[in-house]
């Protein structure tokens, strides 16, 4: 049952409760109960077994001199013939799952993003040399650090935390320190969101560290907005408002939202005015209201979960102010939008806010 629940926790597999599997396993070993494919597959992982040997009650033979080289030098083979046209294909899925998870929201994506990410980490568990590792692991960083932020906004904390790990893993791997600081400060949301933002501030800080002097001006404002945000949740007022400051400063001119040299990176200053709001929303700014609606009125409507996160700022702000009538009015468009894109994290933080109405 520990190895079940082990295998389970490390392969990010759903299984049943201890007391269940405890049951299951009873009635496996009784033949009152047969097993399932789901199962079936996690015991022949950790018995080492056939399926004929798993369901047919008998022991497993003896092991004779077999090997599973053949299967392994093809998928060797299979990984070394990766080209970097499969691996922009990687990338445009990566990027349709993204442009999904604006519109609709990530509750629909788990079983795609899984996949997903199962197909790039076997092309880099069995590429061998550095040039064909290095573009699947840029892939594998860009696409786990999106799996990651979904798993967050599902209320999947812990899966949430491992992808950004792997994220992290494959950034290193491909050596591409703006995709390793990216999923380190996206990380450090996950310890906000556990009430740990004083380290999260720590994490934030080093994600910038790692990210060293080659990062692009418009990764390096997001990372300061980013800061900046984690700061006002820890009750850094003065850091808040040095950090906005340093954000609005390195951000380069114009509409352009997205980063060139980094994909997952949406910011202008459309989306640093809202994000400058949010943080003043924290920190009780009063500054916050209109720059809150600002940002309201130049949001791209396509960015569906954002909307429910810039109507929670606005009832923030409000509340902050003691506008108890326009925050319930935003937090009812909060939780009409929570509820089409299934945000649990958007939901845990209206329902926080409802109760100081």
């Amino acid at each position: 049952m520990r190895e079940i629940e082990r295998h389970a926790r490390q392969h990010m597999l759903t299984v049943a409760s201890t007391a269940s599997l405890r049951v299951y396993v009873s009635e496996w070993e009784n033949g009152r109960r047969s097993i399932s494919s789901h199962y079936a597959k996690i015991l022949r992982a950790l018995l080492g077994i056939t399926d004929d040997e798993l369901t047919s009650g008998s022991q497993p033979p003896a092991p004779v001199t077999a090997d599973g080289y053949d299967e392994l030098i093809g998928r060797i083979d299979e990984a070394r013939n990766v080209s970097l046209t499969l691996v922009k294909t990687f990338m445009e899925q990566t990027e349709l799952l993204r442009t999904i998870d604006r519109q609709m929201g990530a509750a629909s994506l788990v079983d795609q993003m899984t996949s997903h990410l199962t197909r790039l980490e076997d092309a880099l568990t069995f590429a061998v040399l550095p040039d064909t590792r290095r573009p699947v692991a840029l892939a594998l960083a860009g696409a786990a650090t999106l799996a990651a932020w979904q798993a967050l906004d599902v209320g999947a904390v812990e899966r949430a935390w491992r992808h950004y790990e792997l994220g992290k893993r494959a950034a290193q791997e491909a050596e591409e320190p703006m995709y390793l600081a990216h999923a380190t400060a996206e990380q450090a949301y996950v310890l906000c969101d556990a009430g740990r933002p004083e380290t999260a501030v720590q994490l934030v800080r080093e994600a910038q560290r790692l990210g060293g002097q080659g990062m692009s001006p418009r990764l390096r404002a997001w990372l300061y907005a980013a800061e900046a945000e984690i700061c006002a949740r820890a009750g850094l007022h003065d850091d808040c408002r040095g950090a906005l400051e340093l954000a609005m400063r390195h951000l380069p001119a114009g509409e352009e939202a997205r980063d060139p040299d980094m994909l997952s990176i949406f910011l202008n200053e459309g989306h640093l005015t809202r994000w400058r709001g949010n943080a003043l929303a924290l920190i009780g700014d009063a500054e916050a209201v209109d720059s809150l609606y600002d940002a309201l009125k130049a949001t791209d409507p396509t960015f569906i979960r954002a909307t429910a996160g810039l109507r929670c700022d606005l009832a923030q702000a409000h509340l902050a102010r003691g506008e108890y009538d326009e925050a319930q009015k935003h937090l009812r468009q909060a939780r009409l939008v929570a509820s089409r894109t299934g945000s649990v994290r958007h939901r845990r933080r209206i329902e926080q806010l409802t109760q100081r109405l």
